[in-house]
């Protein structure tokens, strides 16, 4: 995410004006395995691994921070209006399904981005 933000200014300009945040648990999970890979892949230093997962701490900690619970997962489970739809995918939109309206997606997956916009969500 680090590396992500850092690059996408559109990314921070869309969270730098909002307060109320709501993500995925699986969000911090992918993110936290990105940075790992990147570790892995020798794309980026063990200190610069450690600044990347206090950010991630960081974000985590001004978010709403939804769990795959089991209504999360039966809903992931479940059609959505533009497939395929990937799992882990699935377990996002099922994340913003469970949130609830008024809801603007920043994504750049274009498969969460179709059907967020489908089921009536604003996109950043």
């Amino acid at each position: 995410m680090a590396a992500f933000l850092e690059q996408d200014e559109k990314a921070i300009a869309v969270l730098s004006q909002s307060t109320d945040r709501i993500t995925s648990a699986l969000t911090l999970v992918e993110v936290r395995r990105a940075i790992r890979r990147a570790v892995f892949d020798r794309r980026i230093s063990a200190k610069a691994q450690q600044i990347a997962f206090r950010k991630v701490d960081a974000f985590g900690e001004h978010c709403t921070v939804i769990a795959m619970t089991p209504a999360v997962l039966q809903r992931a489970s479940e059609p959505f209006p533009v497939e395929p739809v990937r799992s882990l995918d699935a377990i996002h939109l099922a994340t913003l399904a469970i949130a609830g309206a008024g809801i603007t997606v920043l994504s750049n997956d274009y498969r969460v981005n179709h059907n967020a916009h489908a089921l009536g969500y604003t996109l950043a």
